[in-house]
C-alpha cells in the first residue's frame, strides 16, 4: 500500500483525532467563554472514527493522539481507545487532556491502550489557574498527574502555553517540577489560531525560558536521551534532574520541514495543516475505503510546505487564508 508521503517528501505516520469540541474549561487563549458547541449528532461516532483510522493504518499511520476540546468529557472514551488500539498497524496511542477528570479515568485508559499522556497546565497557582481556565480547580489536575504516574503512563508531559503578563513569571517553578519527578514540562509558544488580534500582545519568545533558568541557577543542557513522542520539542534537562524541559516554538522557529501529522476534527474533517483553512469532509467517504484512501491523498496534495504563523494578521502574497476555527475546534 502506498505510504502517505506529500510532495515535499514528508512521510505522515501520525493522526491527531479530536473526539469532541466540548470542554469543561474555558481557557482564555483557547476559546471564548460563551463558546457555542456543536450538536452531538454532528460529531463523528465511534464507528466512524474507527473506519477512518482503519484506512489511515493501511496507509502507514502508526501513531494516534486523542484530543478535544477535552477528550475525557466524551462518554465511553476508553472503549473507543480499545477499538483503535486493536486496529492492525496502530502502535502507539497518546492523550492530551486538561487533567480535571484524569484521576478517575487514568486506569481504564491505560488498560484500553493509551501509553502516553500530555496534561495542559498553565499555572501552578490555584487562583491564577482558575482565572486562566475561568472555572478549573488546580488540585484536581495535580491529582490527575499523580494518578497518571501511578498507573504507568510514560512519559507524562505537562504542556504550558506561555502568555506574556499572565504566567511567564512561573517558568522557573515549572522547571523545578522536573528535578525530582519524571515529569516532562513542555513550554509552548502562544499561537495565533483563530484570534490574530489578541496574539501579539501575549507572545513570549522561548529564549526567555533558557535565560530565566540560567538566572535561577538551574541552567538547561541539551538532553541526549530522547523522550518518547517528543515530536517537535527541543529537549533540555537540568543536570541530574529526573524529568526534562522542552521548548516548542511553532511561531519563532517553525518545524514544518519535519511535519508528519494530519488532523481529524470532531465534526469529521481532515485537516492537512493546523494553521490554514483547508479541510476535507470525511463523512461522505465513510463506508467506501477506496474513497477514504483517496481523501487522505487529496489532503496531502493540499498540504503546504509551511505555515506563516509569524505573519498572523498580514495579507499574504499567495492569498492563503488562515483557519477560522479556534484551537479547541481543531484539537491542536
Amino acid at each position: 500500500m502506498t505510504a502517505l508521503v506529500d510532495r515535499f517528501g514528508r512521510r505522515h505516520d501520525y493522526l491527531r483525532i479530536s473526539v469532541t469540541d466540548r470542554c469543561n474549561l474555558r481557557c482564555v487563549y483557547c476559546m471564548p467563554e460563551d463558546m457555542a458547541f456543536l450538536p452531538q449528532r454532528q460529531l463523528l461516532t465511534d464507528d466512524e472514527i474507527v473506519a477512518v483510522v482503519r484506512v489511515a493504518a493501511q496507509l502507514g499511520v502508526r501513531k494516534l493522539r486523542i484530543t478535544g476540546g477535552e477528550p475525557l468529557v466524551r462518554p465511553g472514551l476508553a472503549d473507543l481507545v480499545a477499538r483503535l488500539a486493536a486496529i492492525p498497524g496502530i502502535e502507539d496511542i497518546a492523550l492530551t487532556t486538561n487533567g480535571i477528570f484524569l484521576a478517575e479515568q487514568a486506569e481504564a485508559l491505560r488498560r484500553a491502550g493509551v501509553r502516553r499522556v500530555n496534561v495542559s497546565l498553565d499555572s501552578l497557582k490555584p487562583d491564577r489557574f482558575r482565572r486562566i481556565t475561568r472555572r478549573g480547580e488546580l488540585e484536581r489536575v495535580l491529582e490527575g498527574i499523580e494518578q497518571a504516574l501511578a498507573v504507568g503512563f510514560s512519559p507524562v508531559k505537562l504542556n504550558c502555553v506561555l502568555v506574556k503578563g499572565v504566567n511567564d513569571d512561573e517558568i522557573v517553578d515549572f522547571i523545578r517540577l522536573t528535578l525530582e519527578r519524571p515529569l516532562h514540562v513542555r513550554f509552548i509558544e502562544y499561537m495565533p489560531i483563530g484570534h490574530h488580534a489578541e496574539w501579539k500582545a501575549g507572545y513570549v519568545p522561548l529564549t526567555d525560558v533558557l535565560a530565566r533558568a540560567e538566572a535561577a541557577g538551574l541552567p538547561l543542557e541539551p538532553a541526549d536521551d530522547a523522550v518518547p513522542g517528543n515530536g517537535p520539542a527541543e529537549v533540555y534537562r537540568v543536570r541530574g534532574a529526573l524529568g526534562t524541559v522542552g521548548l516548542i516554538h511553532p511561531v519563532s522557529d517553525h518545524f514544518c520541514a519535519g511535519c508528519n501529522r494530519l488532523r481529524l476534527t470532531a465534526d469529521g474533517y481532515l485537516k492537512p495543516c493546523l494553521y490554514w483553512v483547508e479541510e476535507l469532509r470525511v463523512r461522505d467517504c465513510i463506508g467506501d475505503e477506496e474513497k477514504l484512501r483517496a481523501l487522505f491523498f487529496r489532503a496531502l496534495a493540499l498540504k503546504p510546505e509551511k505555515h506563516e504563523m509569524a505573519r498572523a494578521g498580514e495579507a499574504l502574497d499567495d492569498g492563503r487564508v488562515p483557519t477560522w476555527r479556534r484551537m479547541s475546534q481543531i484539537g491542536g
